[in-house]
């Protein structure tokens, strides 16, 4: 598979639009049933599917529809399946896998306002069962903390399993689709070039490197946050020195923020 992966709110959806216009077949639905509500936060559409959770046992043979999707079968085929989903698929299915990245700014004021519209349609539901709902991000951990851990996660995921990967900033795609484009179709082997390019329309970015403020972090922590990503725009390459920082931050901040006894981000099994 080609798989695209990501955090949440880092641009996997423009990939699996670029992918499909490329003339790739693609696994998901441009507007699932239950993201109606969200169409604001994404108008050119989702592309997601169970699978989003991982290409794994719970998720594959479909349990409703018993649909086995073989390795072999599904090479060419571009799905979108998000970095906690990643760490779970079995090797076997990670023939290419396109990683997109957002700095933890942006990805703060992103999921953000990503909440703030889901918990709107949530409220209006409620209202008309007459049952009020808990929200799902009050049950998740800071959104810096969040951007982190699955970045890091990420990392040493492309460390140890070694699959093929191709890491890129969304800033990156927004400001020369064309090259950027042009060599993962080449690393792909296939793809519409002119089609593809003509997907990317950066005038639907909402979110600028806003002037946040961590929260929940001291400066030590940021300035690894702000490297981890400055070498994946500029350097694309994570240098050792940086790599022993990560490595030095990760069971620190793990210390003063230990896992809470919540659910994982999502449930295979349903969608």
């Amino acid at each position: 598979m080609i798989v695209v992966t990501g955090t949440w709110r880092s641009g996997t959806s423009l990939w699996m639009q670029v992918l499909h216009a490329a003339g790739l077949p693609v696994i998901g639905d441009r507007f699932p049933e239950r993201f109606a509500a969200l169409r604001a936060a994404n108008p050119a559409g989702f592309w997601e599917s169970r699978l989003r959770w991982g290409v794994f046992h719970a998720t594959n043979p479909d349990r409703e529809t018993g649909i086995y999707l073989h390795p072999a079968d599904t090479q060419r085929h571009a799905v979108k399946v998000f970095i906690p989903g990643l760490i779970r698929t079995d090797r076997a299915y990670l023939d290419r896998v396109i990683a997109t990245v957002r700095p933890w700014r942006e990805y703060v004021a992103s999921r953000a306002r990503m909440h703030a519209i889901e918990a709107d349609a949530r409220r209006a539901s409620s209202s008309q069962r007459g049952k009020p709902r808990l929200e799902r991000h009050e049950l998740r951990p800071p959104a810096e903390l969040e951007w982190w851990n699955q970045m890091y996660q990420l990392i040493q995921d492309i460390v140890m399993r070694r699959y093929p990967v191709h890491l890129v900033t969304y800033a990156r795609l927004l400001d020369a689709p064309e090259d950027e484009l042009a060599a993962v179709l080449k690393w792909i082997g296939e793809g519409e070039l002119a089609a593809a390019v003509a997907v990317v329309r950066p005038e639907l970015q909402s979110q600028y490197l806003p002037d946040l403020s961590p929260e929940h972090v001291d400066a030590d922590a940021v300035a690894v946050f702000d490297d981890l990503y400055h070498a994946i725009h500029v350097d694309r390459a994570l240098s050792p020195a940086l790599i022993d920082r990560m490595n030095a931050l990760a069971p620190r901040l793990a210390r003063e923020f230990p896992p809470s006894p919540e659910p994982p981000h999502g449930d295979p099994t349903r969608y």
